[in-house]
């Protein structure tokens, strides 16, 4: 099973791969304004094509551009488990142009973002070089950065699924929270709620899990995030009680089979679709 190795119920064992879902992109992207470019470049991501979104970037010239695809490419991966060249030749041309401490920052959260997922999805043992690329970032990123609260988040990931250490996750997720807040990152704010979520129902805190949970859910849907939302389904779905666990279950699966199985770490933890759905 592709996602951390931790074991536990259905939120724990898939919340580190469903972290690494390409946070790096929040809506707008990094260094861009919105338009129509960034609105096209949504509706595709948000409905799982990757590399259309990423083709419509190509050929605009500077890092913020080439750093915005690599996220996407790297995003592919993380839902597909395939791509991880196109994803790595993307960051290498991205950390290239990349000329001033932020840019340098943003590719090196990229880096280590890309390491992370390698390790958590079984691909290979990168976790060194996460923690490094992170840190490195951390290093070149000021304080008050806009990209600040994903490298957060970033390493709360690190913490909680490579490190084993939830305290120190939950503080990361916690920094990365107010800073979402503060920036208006409200797709990074459905990943903080969400992981935030899954700490709490380790600890059979289940009220806290619910409301974070429903949090995530919510944003995902006002946002039109549709390759999200079979994963915050199910999220959810862990601590309600039957039988509106399994109806979420259901819903998760109608759309995770609507989006021709993606991702893929969520198959063996969804009910199989209805005949009409297959």
């Amino acid at each position: 099973m592709a996602d951390t190795a931790m074991s536990g119920s259905t939120s724990e064992t898939e919340s580190g791969a469903e972290g690494a879902e390409a946070e790096g992109l929040d809506r707008g992207g990094p260094g861009f304004p919105g338009g129509p470019l960034q609105t096209a470049v949504w509706r595709l991501r948000s409905r799982g094509c990757w590399a259309d979104a990423a083709a419509l970037l190509e050929s605009r010239p500077g890092a913020a551009a080439a750093l915005q695809r690599a996220a996407l490419l790297v995003e592919r991966c993380l839902f597909t488990e395939n791509g991880w060249p196109e994803a790595e030749e993307a960051l290498r041309g991205a950390e290239a142009l990349a000329k001033d401490d932020d840019e340098r920052g943003g590719a090196a959260c990229e880096r280590g973002h890309l390491a992370y997922a390698a390790t958590v999805l079984g691909v290979r043992d990168r976790a060194d070089e996460a923690r490094s690329a992170l840190g490195r970032a951390a290093a070149l990123l000021h304080p008050d950065s806009p990209g600040r609260p994903l490298l957060d988040f970033r390493r709360g990931l690190v913490a909680e699924h490579i490190s084993d250490s939830p305290q120190s996750a939950r503080a990361a997720y916690r920094r990365a929270h107010a800073g979402a807040t503060a920036h208006n990152k409200t797709l990074l704010l459905s990943f903080t709620w969400r992981h935030l979520a899954g700490l709490a129902l380790r600890e059979g805190e289940l009220a806290e899990a619910r409301h974070g949970f429903a949090e995530s859910l919510r944003i995902r849907e006002e946002l039109g995030y549709l390759v999200g939302t079979a994963p915050a389904l199910a999220a959810l779905a862990d601590a309600e009680p039957e039988p509106e666990a399994s109806r979420l279950r259901a819903e998760a699966s109608r759309l995770f089979h609507l989006l021709d199985g993606v991702p893929t770490w969520l198959a063996a933890q969804l009910p199989p679709p209805p005949p009409a759905t297959a």
